[in-house]
């Protein structure tokens, strides 16, 4: 089988889907949606990006300032430069050259991972081809048709892809309802996979720090941006300040207005507040490990990776209600499920998960189970391979 996949070739989240492919025995191509540059994680596959090597993501752990970081944005500048003259003086050449790629290439399926660029750059550049086209494959990321589906401008183009694409892959049954609703009726729904693959549940499992009673560290995922809500986590934090005493807040992926509000909080309240620098995914899911309760807030997603990697490394999920997350935590039980934007909500959810031992214990456990049967990246890899098989079996 000949797989063009056409995607943010600058995503780890490309990367990962990606290599749940390698070993397969299928020749794998990929085309960027977007950026021109490609993340360091991504092998084993034939990048078509006009020729250019550079690996993004190379020193994306560098510190902030320093000569590996400064160079590393600058390159991502110069290609985002690179983008914008190029569709400035040649409109609609991502297309054409998409549409060219699948003309010399004739592969078996093309699949779009995300929408609003891969998804509606496929749509374009199939309405050029000329005879039978290959059979495609849409993947719906987090924000693709919950967040944009609500716009008039979008909700055309959406419908677009919903109607003229082949077979149809999502995070959420959610999003398979709302799909449905803008015009997914011929294609067939492969099935409800993270996006971002599963977990080497054996590994996780040796990064945990004690029962999750016995933490004393808060963890808050610091986007900030259209979607994310961290100030909101922040302000909440600061309204239970009292019930945090001797606990210690750490926030990740802070962008700069939140890690001057993060270090606001901790000089007005006298909590301990630390930014967590750029780090390995290792790293990081060691600091879920040690975290009693994890905050993730934001106005749209579908299933946020972060939520699923604090399930299985036992801390306890205060999560947006934008995220599906009722697909996989029993609020009040094994997780609260929260409003975004309400930080007197989420203050409350905080309060509760710090006095009770007994749920955030009985969290963990359940929430184990839901890691080990719904997220072993053994058997997402599974559920990813069988849907390219039964693509390909649809033309038998």
């Amino acid at each position: 089988m000949k797989i063009l996949v056409v995607g943010m070739s600058n995503s780890i989240h490309t990367a990962r889907w990606l290599a749940m492919l390698d070993g397969a025995g299928w020749e794998i191509h990929l085309f960027p949606s977007l950026d021109l540059s490609v993340h360091s994680a991504v092998h084993g596959v034939s990048v078509h990006n006009l020729g250019f090597s550079h690996i993004a993501g190379r020193d994306e752990l560098a510190p902030e300032g320093s000569v590996a970081w400064t160079r590393f944005k600058g390159v991502q500048t110069a290609f985002q430069f690179l983008d914008k003259t190029l569709e400035r003086r040649r409109p609609g050449w991502r297309e054409r050259w998409l549409a060219s790629t699948i003309r010399s290439l004739r592969p078996d399926v093309v699949h779009s991972l995300e929408i609003q660029g891969a998804g509606y750059l496929v749509h374009d550049a199939m309405l050029t081809l000329e005879g039978a086209r290959p059979r495609w494959m849409v993947s719906n990321w987090g924000s693709d048709i919950y967040l944009f589906g609500r716009f008039p401008e979008h909700q055309a183009r959406i419908s677009q892809v919903l109607r003229s694409c082949d077979f149809y892959l999502c995070e959420c049954h959610r999003d398979v309802a709302l799909a449905e609703g803008l015009g997914l009726e011929r294609a067939k729904v492969l099935g409800v996979i993270p996006n971002a693959g599963g977990l080497d549940v054996k590994a996780v499992r040796n990064m945990t720090t004690g029962p999750t009673s016995e933490r004393r560290l808060i963890l808050v995922k610091g986007y900030q941006d259209w979607a994310g809500r961290s100030l909101v986590a922040l302000a909440a934090l600061g309204m239970c300040v009292d019930a945090l005493n001797g606990y210690g807040v750490v926030v990740y992926l802070a962008s700069r207005d939140v890690e001057l509000a993060a270090r606001l909080l901790g000089a007005n309240s006298g909590l301990d507040v630390d930014i967590v620098p750029r780090c390995s995914h290792e790293e990081m899911l060691r600091w879920y490990g040690r975290a009693r309760i994890y905050i993730g807030l934001s106005i749209s997603d579908a299933i946020s990776t972060s939520l699923t990697e604090a399930m299985a490394l036992g801390a306890f999920p205060i999560q947006s209600c934008t995220a599906c997350a009722d697909e996989w935590i029993d609020d009040g039980v094994s997780g609260f499920i929260v409003p975004p934007e309400d930080p007197h909500k989420v203050a409350e959810a905080i309060q509760k998960a710090i006095a009770d031992d007994a749920l955030v214990d009985n969290a963990a456990r359940e929430n184990w189970k839901t890691v080990q049967a719904r997220l072993s990246s053994v058997a997402v890899r599974d559920q990813v391979l069988m849907a390219y098989r039964r693509v390909m079996g649809s033309a038998e």
